[in-house]
This record gives C-alpha cells, sequence and structure tokens, in this order.
C-alpha cells in the first residue's frame, strides 16, 4: 500500500492547514484553557478534544533517575496528594529504571484517577510494539491514558513512523485492544512536528514552549498555531528553561540545561507557558525540589502582566537556545556527531532517538 493511500485509510492526513507564522503570538493577548476544576489547590485543564482533565503541572518522570526507590515512592504519593494527576515517563529514561520506579511508586493509588503517559523512541511497528508491552510491564499497568512518539526530529523519521509498517499501526493495534487511549508525540525540532501533525490527527503535542526559545527567535509558534487550528491539546516541555549554562556561571547542577529557580523567575516562566493558547500542562526540569517549586507556582498561577513579560524578555536576552542546534542538524547546517550537548538524555537527529 503506498503511504498515501495507507495514511488515508487510518485517518492521518489533514490538508489545506495554513501557517500565520509572520505573526508573533503576544501572551498577554492568548486565549488560555480556563480551569476545569482545581484539586488541591492545584488546578486542571481539559486535555482537548480527549475530554480528560490534567493537572497543570506534570510529573516528570526523568527525575526519578537520582533517587532511591523510597525517595521515588515519597515524591510519586505527594505529587499525587498536591494535586498531580498527569504522570510523565517514557523508556528511554535510565534505560527503564524510571519506568520501574515509578510502576513501584504508583502501586496502591487508584488507576482511575491519575493519567499516565508513556513513549516510545521506535519507529517500527515491531519495535514499537516491543517498547509498548515492556513497558506496560514495567509500569504495571494494563494500558497508558497517553502514548507517544519520543522525540520526533527529522521528517523522514517521521514519515517512517507514519507509513506502512511504522510505528503508528501499533499504535492503532493497541487502541483497539485497550491498551492505549489517546496518541501524541513528542518533538525538538519545527520540521519534526509539523510534519507529524501533517500527517496523523494526534491527540496530544508535546513541544517546547518556553520564554527564552520564544522570545530569542519565536521557537513555537508555527507548532502553536498548527496545534490549535487542528485542535490538538499542548503540552509544554521545559517551561523552567533558561537556556544555555553560560560559561562565566557555575553549574549548580549537573544537567544540560539551566532552570529558572528564583521565586519570581519561576512565575513568570510558568505564567509565560501555560498563558499560551492550547497550553494544558508543562513538565518541569527533572529534579524534584524543581518540581515542588512549579506546583507552587502553577498553585499561584494568572495570566502574566506586561511589565512581567518584559522582565521575561530582558532575561531571554541574556540567554542562549538549548534547541538550536537540532534546528541547525535538520536544516543540514551543522554536522551531526553523538548528542547535542554532552549531558543531554536526548540525541541527535541522526544517532538514537531518546
Amino acid at each position: 500500500m503506498k503511504r498515501r493511500t495507507f495514511l488515508k485509510t487510518v485517518g492521518g492526513v489533514t490538508g489545506g492547514l495554513a501557517l500565520n507564522a509572520d505573526k508573533i503570538l503576544s501572551a498577554e493577548k492568548s486565549e488560555t484553557s480556563a480551569p476545569a476544576e482545581t484539586v488541591a489547590g492545584l488546578p486542571r485543564r481539559v486535555l482537548g478534544r480527549t475530554g480528560q482533565q490534567l493537572s497543570i503541572v506534570g510529573f516528570p518522570g526523568l527525575a526519578l533517575i537520582h533517587y532511591d526507590q523510597k525517595r521515588c515512592d515519597e515524591s510519586l504519593r505527594s505529587a499525587f496528594d498536591r494535586g498531580v494527576n498527569y504522570f510523565d515517563v517514557a523508556p528511554a529514561y535510565g534505560n527503564g529504571q524510571c519506568e520501574t520506579k515509578m510502576g513501584l511508586g504508583l502501586q496502591g493509588l487508584d488507576r482511575s484517577r491519575y493519567f499516565l503517559a508513556c513513549k516510545t523512541k521506535m519507529r517500527d511497528k515491531e519495535g514499537a510494539r516491543r517498547e509498548l508491552e515492556q513497558s506496560l510491564k514495567l509500569l504495571k499497568t494494563d494500558h497508558f491514558d497517553l502514548y507517544q512518539m519520543h522525540h520526533l526530529v527529522k521528517p523522514e523519521d517521521v514519515k517512517r513512523a507514519l507509513g506502512p509498517g511504522g510505528a503508528i499501526e501499533t499504535f492503532l493495534q493497541a487502541k483497539e485492544e485497550g491498551k492505549v487511549k489517546y496518541f501524541g508525540f513528542s518533538a525538538h525540532t519545527t520540521k519534526g512536528a509539523l510534519e507529524a501533525l501533517k500527517g496523523f490527527r494526534f491527540d496530544t503535542v508535546m513541544f517546547p514552549i518556553n520564554f527564552v526559545e520564544f522570545y530569542l527567535r519565536g521557537f513555537g509558534k508555527e507548532v502553536m498555531d498548527l496545534a490549535n487550528q487542528q485542535g490538538a491539546a499542548i503540552l509544554a516541555i521545559k517551561p523552567m528553561s533558561r537556556g544555555v549554562w553560560p560559561k562565566e556561571i557555575e553549574r549548580t547542577r549537573q544537567w544540560w540545561y539551566r532552570s529558572v529557580e528564583e521565586g519570581k523567575e519561576v512565575d513568570g516562566a510558568w505564567r509565560f507557558t501555560l498563558s499560551q493558547k492550547g497550553v494544558v500542562a508543562g513538565i518541569p526540569p527533572s529534579f524534584l525540589d524543581l518540581l515542588d517549586k512549579a506546583i507552587e507556582a502553577a498553585k499561584n498561577y494568572r495570566p502574566p502582566t506586561a511589565p512581567e513579560l518584559e522582565a521575561l524578555q530582558q532575561i531571554a536576552k541574556t540567554c542562549e537556545s538549548i534547541f538550536v542546534k537540532e534546528e541547525a542538524q535538520v536544516a543540514g547546517a551543522m554536522p551531526c556527531h553523538g548528542p547535542v550537548f554532552p549531558d543531554s538524555p536526548h540525541e541527535c537527529g541522526c544517532g538514537p532517538f531518546a
């Protein structure tokens, strides 16, 4: 079967959607998702067409790589008690270590009361099936509320995943089997995300929606525009990023990007991200103390004021993008020889996806 015929068969082709890329979105004037309800002081929003309600802060499963099982158990329960019902993880996080820890830590909680999202880095049908079944086993569940293609970068890999024999076939079969409810993807490049959105009717889009990336180069604008046109819910990654670690600044964390950590900056970063049209929730950096700060900021969420946005723009001017290198690799303007950043958990667009 030809790829075009296959995509039409599964209902994934969307056409005639134009992007208005010359107009930069103002967070101050953008539409926001109104809270559907508030649990333990933490607002929840409706996840697009799914009707599910997610806490506006999700639990970063990658954070579990830093802690022992006892600490992981405590953090998962504590987050749930403070209103978090959205838990995100992937096989690539510690080669299954984080899935194992999350699976153990979530035991005893009512499965119907939390939204579990997982991912696969595999682009073929068989590989995606292997990862799906292994993830279900490690997370001790019989289904995922959201299953996503992980770290889409190059358009050609998106085409492979959506073509005959691609990962999408496993997704569709898993939904028929009751093992997956909704479909999504995460992406680090504009080209990768747009290719996915144009190729299949995904329920969610996980993409960097962050004040530094947005103010430096409008990163995220085109993806948000198309996602909103299609009614796909947006899940923001790196909302607290402050960009690349400056050479003159001592690294206080062994991590591949710098995070905002002070009260006003944390509040401002979350107000920016959560005020963007279509954004339902964000995933904080992979440290439990930063999750705590994110939860507190989200509980105090309100749309940002003009002075607050101006302050964020001034901070952004002093920062450097953490995603521009991957964009350059996809454009062929930069060679690809291993990870984009030495301590990044993500591989570049030419190698294995993580």
